[in-house]
């Protein structure tokens, strides 16, 4: 349904370190230097941009916004959410582990970026 998301960052270069990290252990490379200076991910036709936001304000994560990420296996997600932690994250919400949703049971993990983003990586696991 999405083609891309976008989240707003103080600190390009620290956005890149846990970036890079996290979104490696999800089989994304690292973000090339664009010239416009965004950081940009690519994975199974969806793209990540990192940005300083245009209006030259600092970035406000969003009250209720979650970016969520499809994660193949529960280690999975929890190399995610601890390389996230040693990269500059923060712990959100509950420990990471199996929780039930309408579409079935899932083991999934919620970080903060470096700026406050809200994350989550998720593995369906029924």
């Amino acid at each position: 349904m999405f083609s891309h998301a976008t989240l707003g960052s103080g600190d390009l270069e620290r956005s890149r370190r846990f970036y890079d990290a996290t979104l490696g252990v999800l089989g994304c490379e690292p973000s090339d230097a664009w010239p416009d200076g965004r950081l940009r991910y690519f994975k199974d036709g969806v793209m990540l941009t990192i940005l300083a936001p245009i209006n030259d304000a600092a970035p406000e994560p969003g009250n209720g916004h979650t970016l969520g990420f499809r994660v193949e296996s529960p280690e999975m997600v929890d190399s995610w959410h601890l390389t996230g932690l040693r990269h500059g994250g923060a712990a959100a919400e509950e420990p990471p582990g199996i929780r039930k949703r309408p579409i079935g049971s899932v083991y999934l993990a919620y970080l903060r970026d470096p700026d406050g983003n809200k994350l989550c990586a998720m593995a369906k696991i029924d």
